[in-house]
């Protein structure tokens, strides 16, 4: 463990740390120790607060993902479909990260967590904010024997399995917009970014991308462009373990791929129409600079948003649609 994480791991408690101690720990002077810690706060963002007399403590105490607790829960049914686990401090994405390894064949079922994110995604391009060592950062590679055209429900089977998790943990008003957005009360917690590449015909690889709020300082949260909460908000302040809330995560999204390769998205329709937000409201989807509005009608086995246009219902493929409430 390098310097900089063993300051992190130390004051990751909240607690107060002497500086003292910290060089001790870290076998370093005390000069040194400040020099660190005023690197991570202008790295990381991490606000570190220092008093006299007490020492140095974080502003908000931090779960660090932990690799070996994080495999340990997980299933023997996932266990034996993970090919790798692992758990980058700070990484650009974790989806350019598995898609850059992937062209080095990396093997079916790899699993990467990060602590930060310097340049997440979301779809169309849009950025994710990643506050450090605070929410889910998360991607998996899969390897599907399934044509492009196959693929085309796998964002909204994920958003159900992802739905499940939160469910079981006892977060109950999730609902879900089409095609890749998980909300609570129409604020958003959590989003899907789906990678493929492979040809038609052939075996595809997938890379499955979820960020997911466990708690947004204001700081962080004033450079977010839509309504959005976290799960600090959704419990009224009530701790969820991020490596429980991981294990759990890359429990369902591993069994829910397997699952998907053998049943598709079809199975999945009435669930994710039974959390679709927007279904029968009148909203209107961009397609490019071309704006169509109707009414909601759900989604079909493909994964196709059912849209009611002047009394007819035709059906429209992900990609670069957004989908918005009409006003």
């Amino acid at each position: 463990m390098d310097t900089r994480r063993k300051l992190i791991h130390t004051l990751s408690d909240g607690l107060f740390h002497s500086g003292e101690v910290l060089a001790e720990i870290c076998g370093i002077s005390r000069t040194a120790v400040w020099k660190h810690l005023a690197r991570i706060r202008t790295q990381f963002g991490i606000e570190i607060f220092s008093v006299r007399g007490k020492g140095y403590r974080l502003a908000i105490p931090l779960e660090l993902l932990d690799p070996e607790l994080i495999e340990k829960t997980l299933s023997a049914s996932t266990a034996s479909k993970v090919s790798g686990l692992e758990v980058l401090e700070q990484i650009g994405s974790t989806n350019s990260y598995l898609l850059t390894k992937a062209a080095g064949k990396l093997e079916s079922g790899h699993v990467c967590l990060a602590e930060q994110q310097t340049g997440g995604r979301g779809r169309q391009g849009r950025v994710w904010i990643s506050p450090y060592g605070n929410n889910i950062y998360l991607s998996i590679f899969w390897r599907f024997n399934l044509d492009l055209a196959a693929l085309s429900g796998l964002s909204l089977a994920a958003g159900v399995f992802v739905v499940r998790t939160l469910n079981q943990l006892g977060i109950m008003d999730i609902g879900l917009k089409w095609p890749n957005d998980i909300l609570w009360h129409n604020r958003k917690l959590a989003g899907l970014l789906i990678e493929v590449s492979g040809e038609q015909g052939g075996a595809s690889n997938v890379v499955l991308g979820l960020g997911l709020n466990c708690r947004i300082s204001g700081i962080h949260g004033n450079s977010i462009e839509q309504p959005w909460t976290d799960l600090a908000t959704v419990t009224e302040g009530k701790t969820i373990s991020r490596n429980l809330l991981a294990s759990m995560l890359v429990d369902a999204l591993i069994d829910g791929l397997d699952e998907f390769q053998m049943n598709g998205f079809a199975p999945l329709v009435h669930e994710w129409n039974r959390y679709d937000l927007h279904q029968g409201k009148v909203v209107s989807l961009q397609a490019g600079a071309r704006c169509i509005v109707g009414v909601h009608r759900g989604v079909e086995k493909s994964g196709a948003l059912l849209l009611e246009v002047e009394g007819k219902t035709q059906a429209y493929y992900g990609g670069e649609l957004s989908l918005r409430v009409a006003e």
